[in-house]
């Protein structure tokens, strides 16, 4: 998926660094994701869940909150407050860009601040929200910092280590941590909400989940993240999230009425990688892309993916009727198909309006069913004459005219 990176304003004064996953396509969204507390915008979860969203084209913007990875700012003395500031800042980004309701998504920390920052940003603004390993107690948070807290509220600041790395901690820091109630702030959610949590989650226990559920308001969903652990540091566990959130918020960000779907013919549109473009049937989409090694970032299959894929289903689904009407044992077919051609010079040569080398499709067909040898001769005679193949070797006549 091609990444652009970014800059956020926040209203303290200081920039946030985003990366914004966009899909090869066509936008039918956005989405927001906050990571895990003194994680970054580059954790397994959230690079696979915005991923997963682009794919399915929703925009998803992942970034560092105050004072982590590449943003500015204190984290120190930042909090869960500015956590929530952090998030409104970068909601307004995605929905000045691209207009519409946003989906929320939010890891361990990140996921409660997504809970708190809904009411923030507005809940028109709002049109689902998925936390993973969602704490119902945000003071929890403190649970995880080891160091003397009590010297750090007396003197107003002092050093600490969380997950073995060091910080400076303010009082205010600890303030704004402990002066959050979650619980209440979810039961004044009026989007849906989906829950994504680990029974086996030994730094935020499954508890919370629960309580959280019972607070929120329909329609809310749960799923069950089984055997996975807090951060999800495995893969599979990042991708079957990533997944599962991607399906779901496909309800709540719908495609677009005003996308071409055209009722004969096909529609194709630029998207927003170099080469990604966007196939519109009556019923159907799908991306078209090239290779990384000719600059792509194969999303989608290639042109001549598509032409290969088209003379192949076409000579099995005419091979297939040809035996059904003749009830010949055919049980099934496997083409493999090849394009001999050389690609780089006749990019070369469309672009300077030459003409191209010559070029050959190679078909090999393996024919499965108890058939006897004249019908496998036959089927094979067939396979020349399916309407793709009568079409690329006739008298095609390709006509272009603009449209204004």
């Amino acid at each position: 998926m091609p990444t652009e990176n970014i800059s956020i304003a926040t209203d303290a004064g200081h920039e946030l660094a985003g990366s914004l996953e966009l899909p090869t396509g066509l936008v039918r969204g956005a989405a927001l994701f906050a990571h895990c507390f003194t994680c970054t915008r580059q954790s397994k979860a959230a690079v696979a869940t915005a991923r997963a969203l682009a794919s399915g084209g929703i925009a998803c913007l992942r970034f560092d909150f105050t004072g982590l990875g590449g943003s500015e700012g204190e984290f120190g003395r930042a909090g869960f407050a500015t956590d929530v500031a952090d998030l409104v800042a970068a909601a307004r980004y995605l929905t000045d860009r691209f207009g519409d309701r946003i989906l929320l998504v939010g890891h361990s920390l990140g996921g409660a601040a997504v809970l708190a920052a809904a009411d923030d940003l507005g809940f028109d603004k709002v049109a689902a929200i998925a936390t993973i390993g969602a704490p119902s107690n945000v003071p929890h948070v403190l649970e995880r910092i080891e160091g003397d807290l009590a010297a750090v509220r007396q003197r107003g600041s002092g050093p600490v280590s969380i997950g073995g790395r060091p910080f400076e901690l303010s009082r205010e820091f600890l303030e704004r941590v402990e002066n959050t109630d979650l619980v209440a702030e979810v039961a004044r959610l009026r989007v849906p909400l989906l829950l994504l949590h680990s029974p086996t989650d030994d730094l935020v226990g499954i508890e919370n989940a629960t309580v959280l559920f019972k607070a929120a308001k329909h329609p809310k969903s749960f799923v069950s993240l089984d055997g996975a652990d807090h951060l999800l540091l495995d893969e599979r566990d990042a991708e079957f999230a990533a997944t599962v959130i991607a399906g779901w918020s496909s309800r709540y960000l719908p495609l677009r009425d005003d996308w071409p779907m055209p009722d004969d013919g096909i529609v194709v549109k630029s998207g927003h990688g170099k080469f990604g473009t966007e196939v519109h049937t009556a019923s159907h989409r799908f991306v078209a892309d090239e290779p990384v090694s000719y600059g792509g970032d194969d999303s989608g299959p290639t042109p001549y993916d598509l032409l290969l894929a088209a003379l192949g289903t076409c000579t099995a689904m005419t091979m297939r009727m040809y035996a059904q009407r003749r009830k010949w044992p055919l049980e099934g077919t496997t083409i493999y198909l090849t394009h001999e051609r050389n690609h780089e010079e006749d990019c070369e040569h469309a672009i300077e309006g030459e003409e191209g080398s010559i070029q050959a499709l190679h078909r090999r067909i393996a024919l499965e069913g108890d058939l006897t040898d004249e019908q496998r001769d036959k089927i094979m005679e067939i396979a020349d004459k399916c309407p793709v193949h009568r079409t690329l070797e006739g008298h095609l006549h390709i006509h272009t005219r603009r449209a204004d």
